[in-house]
């Protein structure tokens, strides 16, 4: 594939993390990004460490965090071209809430076209981040950004059948 064909798809973005409704939202995003040529951007948020004391001690534990990040994006990616035939892009952000690292990326990578996000499958409402983007609305350095919302518990069949 050439440099332009990879940068005119369309990506796909999921926040990676250890919630139940993650599985949903990368199944879902994979699915649609099969189904419409693109592909599937996978962001994993670090926070800051808060050891202030030594900066030794702190640098150790931001590389330790940044090795986990990284293992967990790469044990993904078998998942991801099983399920779209492309390998997904990898995006580590340092940032003190998921919130702002997504400004931040979005904002810097205007081919990020939909965010894919699953709500809480806990029962107390559709979880944290999509609270915030309904109250706050979906604008992202100066860029609106369509935001699909997807049932944390759906099974595969469904997801297939939806996407």
């Amino acid at each position: 594939m050439t440099d332009a064909a990879s940068s005119s798809r369309r990506k796909f973005l999921v926040v990676a993390d250890d919630s139940p409704e993650f599985a949903a939202a990368l199944k879902y995003a994979c699915r649609r990004a099969r189904s419409t040529n693109g592909h599937v951007a996978l962001l994993k948020v670090i926070s800051p460490a808060e050891f202030e004391h030594w900066s030794g001690v702190r640098e150790e534990i931001e590389r330790q965090e940044r090795e986990e990040a990284e293992a967990l994006l790469q044990s993904l990616a078998g998942q991801v071209v099983a399920a779209t035939g492309l390998p997904p892009e990898f995006i580590i952000k340092h940032a003190d809430s998921v919130r702002t690292a997504l400004k931040q990326v979005i904002a810097a990578d205007p081919a990020i076209k939909i965010l894919i996000l699953a709500t809480s499958t806990a029962g107390r409402g559709p979880g944290p981040l999509i609270s915030a983007i309904a109250k706050d609305g979906v604008g992202f350095a100066g860029r609106k950004l369509p935001v699909t919302v997807v049932p944390g518990d759906l099974t595969d069949a469904e997801i297939e059948a939806l996407a």
